[in-house]
């Protein structure tokens, strides 16, 4: 009989969990509509394309992101394909909601990197790219709308290099592009995939002679032959090799071609992507490593959703399980807190559609009924008191005033605000003189469009939001508040976060620098992390 440590490595080995990131409308939604599709999880794939569009994505489950065809939410997949057990982190593209996306980006092993074929590496792109750089997760690209005309494979390629700084391994070729686009090369296993708009899958394999099988020409023609022998032959001389270690390690991303809105290539990528791609792997903690299989169950919240079901008002906190075996109903400690809390109906998503689970593996993403227990960050573990890392937070950049415009919808009003900022999208502060006022923080401005759409969709609140001028945050370690309320003046304004800390909000770095010059005795921090580290090292000394 196996004992529980071969059960649990055996079940991490399926596992795969990864993040899907990209510039908007590089075909990030469609492509995971794609792999769901592959892996029976749907029957019919809803593609974006418009407000008037009948169909809609599975993971663009808000109705905001049904109206604008935009992605607002992350939101966690699970499928089974060929014996694997796969966890897709769908995020937003849009740069207002990086802040999410961030955070989603540490529950994942590996990430997924699109890139539309005529745009290359956009300004998103980028961003999230160094997120994931920095963290050292494997990155596989998937170069999209090969049907369309768009740059040059090789420039794509050179793009990577110069832009990211990252090099690539095509792991196969397109033969054409746009109208001539007519299949990929596969460089690994000497075929080509011929390209059919109907879906089906068509392979011509070649001699030994591969590429150079002259058979090749009969099919595709002659110009489309020439390129693909020159292209393939400087890829041979010139391009990196395939490399494991270099991959895993973030290093080399393995590069592939295709068309998502046709899934073609997107099977021969998930094919491929989960024999590549990592298992689920230790994560860092305030006691080192945590190892999957050998420490008892633990995880992390990196996401709170309110109203995923709007009829029943309900929010979920979304675990992400970093070792050991979960199972239904049992106790853990809930670390914040101190206090051991007992997670009863855990459950695994299809977007908004959900199963009960009775138990979950290093990887899985499971969703936690919340009655206001859980914050983002939040470690729950079976078994000691430790911490995993930080998630990120970013001080806001916007702001705006927030004026309830029915006083009779007070109660609905109170608990919207509540709970859509304890999602951590966006962050509320009053002001500290005897109005109390509520101030909204966002990272992105496109976060207030959808604070107010939530609060009357989900809560029936009407508002009004008043933009204020201020472009900074800043934390402010003092003991004497009442000295501190003096920082307000023409621009600056003194408030507290939802956690009672001191905040004083500027226009420009140049009113931030006035203020630091003017108040030597006090200091100011970019984010409540930097004042919290501030406090405890403090209490130490």
């Amino acid at each position: 009989m196996a004992t529980i440590y071969e059960e649990i490595h055996s079940q991490v080995e399926k596992r795969r969990t990864f993040a899907i990131i990209s510039h908007p409308d590089a075909g990030k939604t469609t492509l995971t509509e794609k792999l769901l599709l592959f892996g029976g999880a749907i029957r019919m794939a809803g593609e974006v394309k418009s407000r008037k569009a009948k169909k809609f994505a599975t993971s663009d489950w808000m109705q905001i992101e049904k109206e604008r065809g935009i992605s607002v939410t992350s939101s966690a997949m699970q499928f089974k394909y060929q014996g694997q057990h796969i966890n897709i982190l769908d995020t937003p593209g849009h740069q207002d909601f990086s802040e999410d996306t961030y955070r989603t980006l540490t529950a994942a092993d590996s990430a997924v990197m699109l890139l539309d074929a005529a745009k290359g590496v956009e300004t998103q792109t980028i961003k999230l790219f160094k997120v994931c750089s920095q963290r050292g997760i494997p990155i596989f690209t998937f170069i999209n709308k090969m049907d369309r005309y768009g740059k040059e494979p090789l420039d794509l390629l050179e793009e990577l290099e110069l832009v990211l700084g990252i090099r690539s391994c095509p792991m196969n070729w397109p033969i054409g592009m746009g109208d001539e686009f007519c299949g990929i090369y596969d460089r690994q296993n000497h075929r080509i995939e011929m390209y059919r708009q109907d879906g089906q899958r068509d392979f011509i394999y070649p001699d030994q002679r591969g590429v150079e099988d002259p058979s090749i020409r009969d099919v595709i023609g002659d110009s489309l032959y020439n390129k693909l022998c020159e292209d393939i032959a400087l890829l041979d001389i010139a391009g990196d090799p395939f490399d494991q270690e270099k991959i895993s390690q973030g290093k080399l991303t393995p590069v592939y071609f295709g068309s998502a809105i046709s899934k073609f290539g997107v099977q021969t990528f998930l094919d491929e992507f989960l024999q590549l791609a990592p298992a689920p792997h230790a994560h860092m903690s305030s006691i080192g490593p945590v190892d999957t299989v050998k420490t008892a169950f633990s995880g992390f919240i990196f996401k709170i959703q309110a109203n995923m079901n709007p009829a029943h008002r309900d929010r979920i906190a979304f675990l992400r399980v970093c070792s050991g075996k979960f199972e239904r109903g049992m106790a853990v400690n809930h670390v914040r807190s101190g206090k051991k809390i007992k997670l009863a109906q855990p459950q695994q998503f299809l977007a908004q559609d959900r199963d009960i689970v009775d138990e979950a593996y290093p990887g899985d993403i499971i969703g936690l009924h919340d009655a206001g227990n859980f914050r983002i960050g939040d470690t729950l573990c079976a078994e000691g008191s430790f911490k995993f890392e930080r998630l990120p937070q970013f001080p806001p950049e916007h702001f705006a005033r927030v004026i309830n415009l029915n006083a009779m919808k007070s109660k609905q009003f109170q608990k919207g605000e509540n709970q859509l900022v304890e999602e951590g999208t966006v962050q509320a502060f009053r002001t500290t003189d005897r109005t109390a006022d509520l101030i909204l923080g966002v990272v992105g401005e496109l976060q207030f469009e959808v604070f107010s759409y939530r609060l009357k969709a989900e809560y029936g609140a009407d508002i009004r939001l008043q933009r204020l001028p201020y472009q900074l945050a800043r934390w402010v370690a003092a003991e004497n508040r009442i000295e501190v309320s003096k920082l307000s003046n023409l621009s600056s304004l003194c408030v507290t976060d939802q956690d009672d800390r001191i905040v004083v909000l500027c226009e420009s770095e140049f009113a931030l620098r006035w203020l630091v010059e003017k108040n030597a005795d006090l200091t100011f921090y970019a984010s409540a992390y930097e004042l919290d580290d501030h406090h405890e090292l403090s209490n130490a000394t």
